[in-house]
Parts: C-alpha cells; structure tokens; sequence
C-alpha cells in the first residue's frame, strides 16, 4: 500500500471537469485525507483545455507533486499534454468515444471505457464525468458508498431522481472499468487515512471567512480573476450577520467606497487582482492622506495588462510597496497558507485601525484557488482590536474643531466616528493641520510627513518571518513567500538526502520589511536563495535593498504561468550549491 497518490482530470472547459475534481477531492477529505489541488484552466468560460490535480496523502502536504499515478481523460488533448507527468506504471482512464492513445515513450496502463456511450444510456452525457469519476475511484479500491454521499451532497438540490442518476453513472463506471482491470489496482491502494476532520478549502474561502470573524460587515468590489470567489463567498456569507456586498462599476469606486465605509466605522475590505489594484492607487493615497483604515486583498496573477488571467504569478511585490504617488505608510502582509489566509485578515483589520493605514494582504492565484486540507480553524484567537477609536470626546471650547490628525509621540492620532459629539472636523485628500484644514505652511508639512511616516516605526506582525532553521550555518538558505512555502520544504528534504544543509524561511511581512528579524539567518548561511514566480526578482531585491548581502544571495525565478514544482527546486538549489563550492 501507498502513502500518497496523484490524479488529475484533464478536459475541456465547461465539460465537467470542475465538477468532478470537486465531488472526487470531497468524497477523499470525508475519508480523512490530506490532500493539495492545483487548477489549471483557461480564462474562457467553455473551450480551451482545463486540468485539476490532486495529490492526496496520509500525511500533511503544502504542494503539488512532481508525478502523476492517474490521469482521467475526456479528449486527446488532456492525454497529449499531461501524460508525460505519469509516472512508469501510471494509469490512464479515457473516454472511448475518441479512440485514446498512450504517447511513445509513455509507460502506462490505458482504461478505455465508454464514458460517454454510459452516461447517455442514462439519459444525458452530463453525466459523462460522474462514470469517470466511478471508474478511477473504483481503481483505488476506495468505498462506493462514501463517494455516492459526496454525489448526494452534489445535487442533493436537483431531486432525488438526479442523485439517484449520477450514483447509477458512478456504479455503472466503476463496473466497467474493475471488470476491465480485473479488480483495484493493489498498486494504488492507499493506506487508510486518520479519518479525523479537516477544513478543505482554498485561500479565497479562507480569506472570506476569516473577514467575517474579524468583524467585517461590508464588502465592496469589481469581480476578477482570482478574487471572484472572496465576493461569492461573502455574498452568501455577510447577510447572515448583517452585512452585505457591494458589486462596483469598476475598482475605483470599490476603493472609495471601502474608504468612505472606514470612515464611518463599518469594516470594509474590497479585494482584487494586479489591473485592479492598479486602478486602485490614487484612492490607496487617500487612505494615507487621510488615514483612515483600508484592507485590500490582492490576488496576483500573469502580467502586465491582462496578461496570464487564470495564471501563477508573484510580481506585484513593487506595486503593492511603490504604486502610489508620494509617501504614505502601508503595511503589505503574505500569507502562506490556507490557515495564513484565515488569520491575516483578522490581523490586517486590526492593524488597519490601529495604524490607521492602508493594509493590503498579498496573496497569489496557487493559494486564492488551489484546493487545500487544513486544521480545523481557532476561533478563540480571533481578538477585534479597533485601535485609538474615541467614542466619547472631551468638552471643546467655543468653535474648536476636533484634533483628527492631532501630532501625538507614536503618531497615531485619535479617531472618531461622524455622529460623535466634539469629533466635528475637516477631511480632505490634500495636506492638513491637526483639525484637516487645508495647510500648505512648510512647518506643518513636515510635521504632519513626519507623524504619518513614523506610525509603523518598530512595526512587527505576527511571524513576520517564518522560520525553519535547524542548522547554525546551513549551505543554503532558502526564502520565498506566498505559495512556495510546502514547495521548498519538499525540495529541503531531498537536498538534506545529498548532505546539503538548508534552512527555511518564509517572508510574510512584505512591507515594512523585517530587515531586523531576517539579519541573523542571512549572517549565518553560506549562500541565500530566494524563490519567487516573478521575472525580476523582486523579492530578492527588497532583501539586497534593506539588508545587503548581495554577494551570497541566487535567484530562482519561474514566470511562465505555472507554480514551481518540489523537483524543479531541488534540482536549481542543488545545481547553485555546486556551483558555490559548497
């Protein structure tokens, strides 16, 4: 038996692949499993080849894998373009329909069943994916009865006949294909898994929730890939505690709507991907201006332009920290797991009140969509910390105005809510004195710079950097951010098999940057790798800007719309240890 296995769906857009992937990966956590999934689809709604993988173990994983054990097929296309993952012994279950073939050079086993031909003798070739489904799930030697619960959960809604349908599609496949193979396949039969209860979710879910435990009541937004699904999931999620959602003409109102709502005391986020938060940047200016709280999730993707839609990417690092004119203080925050995703924005909340800055939580496409298990969430840590938040002002003299942006020893100034008795003062987007009247006087200008900048002076955010280090002078230091955290870590443990120490870390506080914190495993590591899916290695210039190390520090960059793989990082990291005399 095997600790962990591979699958993958392979098809075109708009023909169920999604569906299937879903009720599979759903069915696999109700048996307990770990289990980590990776889209790949087109930024069309129907046409253009699509895949979901999974990878699914008995142990936590943070990655996809190198290889893959199943592939099931709708089209030749999805065989052409994937089969070469397979791993000798693999399997692939195709659609007979078009007469599937195994690539040359390709060592697999081929399961050609009629998945259209059973799904249309039912009634519909709908159901084409639900007779693939029953087919590679049979293969596994996995209980029927635990899959047809997830097919039950799937179109419960639709009636009973439909459930009824598609577990006879899922009977009907998996018949098929074990009278074709002669039973499950031992070699794919998995250990059983733990069987408790975990969360299985992906980033933008989490990022949904954890809003409204941070006590998020509004949110205003444009859809776009891969923010969309944050908006579905607080549309059905906010009204249930009094909040709502807010779709925009454009992400420049979403922002300005988002700001205005902070400012009247309601928790407001907006989300969006790289062109959106581009539209975003002048209004990012305002909130510094005015300092007044603003949380903004980005999720990056291809670029520039509308670039790679439905792509990994990591390079808007500059954007979030340089994008807007003149200086303000933000604070840009990566979180690098689905737990991450959840915790971040409690804190980005609570920090956006409490500095009274523009917080924008970083996240990239692999872990807004990418499916993943996680642990069962704590809600007992989920503090809501409003900052310097005046409900009751002090008796003001004669016609005196309320000191908002009062010059105070930390440079956070009190805040008050319109509607407060005493708070009564000016709020404009161009320079101001205490009470935000207008000023252009050259004393007060540097004065109010000064407070505004010195906020987040000593800033430190939870895991401000991520560390794993065992070793006090390890060959290799390896830092990435976002996503690649699990990556790295599968990679570190081959390197450690060749006798290459390494240590790990993860960058989460992007902005300001913990030049601090990071100094000491920079010092100590022979050589430094940053991992980042950019083209310019920004990442990597932010360490070389606040904390030198220049001559030791190698870039490992992949821009071609695809997430790193364990393989392809062990071999780089390798290959420059070599190259370093290590």
């Amino acid at each position: 038996m095997i600790s962990q296995l591979s699958w993958k769906i392979g098809g075109q857009q708009g023909e169920g692949v999604e569906s299937t992937d879903r009720i599979f990966s759903t069915a696999l956590n109700r048996l307990g499993y770990y289990l980590y999934g990776y889209r790949h689809f087109s930024s069309r709604i129907k046409g253009g080849h699509t895949n979901n993988k999974i990878r699914i173990s008995t142990n936590p994983i943070r990655a996809i894998s190198d290889d893959l054990d199943i592939l099931v097929a709708f089209d030749q296309e999805s065989i052409d373009l994937n089969a070469h993952e397979l791993r000798p012994g693999g399997v692939v279950v195709a659609d007979a329909k078009f007469d599937p073939t195994i690539p040359d050079g390709v060592d697999a086993k081929l399961f050609a069943v009629p998945i259209t031909k059973i799904a249309e003798e039912l009634g519909t070739s709908l159901m084409k994916n639900m007779v693939a489904s029953g087919a590679s799930w049979a293969l596994l030697g996995l209980p029927l009865e635990v899959f047809n619960k997830a097919v039950e959960e799937e179109f419960g809604r639709k009636g009973a006949a439909i459930v009824a349908k598609n577990i006879e599609a899922v009977k009907n496949g998996a018949e098929f294909v074990l009278e074709q193979a002669g039973g499950p396949l031992d070699e794919f039969k998995l250990e059983e898994a733990d069987g408790k209860q975990k969360l299985f979710m992906i980033g933008n879910e989490a990022i949904g929730l954890g809003s409204v435990a941070a006590g998020c009541r509004l949110m205003s937004a444009y859809p776009i890939t891969p923010a969309s699904e944050i908006m579905e999931y607080l549309i059905k999620k906010l009204p249930k505690f009094g909040g709502t959602v807010v779709q925009t003409e454009d992400e420049i109102a979403a922002v300005t709507m988002a700001i205005g709502a902070n400012y009247a005391g309601v928790r407001t986020m907006t989300a969006s991907a790289g062109p959106g938060l581009s539209l975003m940047m002048e209004a990012i200016g305002l909130s510094g201006m005015t300092e007044t709280p603003l949380v903004i999730v980005n999720t990056q993707r291809g670029g520039p332009s509308t670039g790679l839609p439905t792509k990994q990417e990591q390079s808007d690092l500059n954007a979030m920290i340089y994008g807007t004119h003149g200086e303000i203080p933000k604070i840009v925050i990566a979180p690098a797991s689905i737990e991450d995703c959840f915790y971040d924005m409690v804190e980005a909340f609570n920090l956006s009140e409490h500095y009274q800055v523009p917080v924008i939580v970083m996240t990239d496409l692999q872990l807004s969509l990418g499916k993943q298990s996680c642990e069962p969430l704590d809600f007992s840590k989920v503090e809501i910390k409003r900052g310097k938040l005046v409900i009751e002002t002090p008796p003001l003299e004669g016609h005196d105005l309320f000191k908002r942006y009062e010059l105070t020893e930390d440079g956070i100034s009190p805040r008050v809510l319109p509607g407060v008795k005493g708070g009564l003062h000016h709020v404009t987007g161009v320079e101001h004195d205490e009470v935000g009247r207008p000023s252009e006087n050259a004393v007060n200008r540097r004065n109010m710079m000064d407070k505004r900048l010195g906020k987040l002076n000593g800033l430190h955010v939870r895991d401000a950097i991520r560390v794993d280090a065992p070793n006090a002078n390890p060959d290799l230091l390896v830092i990435g951010m976002g996503s690649t955290g699990g990556t790295i870590d599968a990679a570190r443990a081959r390197l450690e098999e060749d006798g290459i120490t390494t240590n790990h870390i993860t960058i989460r506080q992007i902005h300001p940057f913990p030049t601090e914190a990071l100094m000491p495993y920079l010092k100590a590591a022979k050589q430094v790798v940053v991992i980042e899916n950019n083209a310019t290695a920004q990442l990597a210039a932010q360490i070389k800007m606040n904390a030198g190390f220049g001559d030791k520090i190698k870039s490992l960059l992949k821009y071609d719309g695809n997430p790193f793989l364990p393989l392809e990082v062990y071999q780089a990291c390798k290959e420059m240890s070599e190259d370093g005399n290590i």
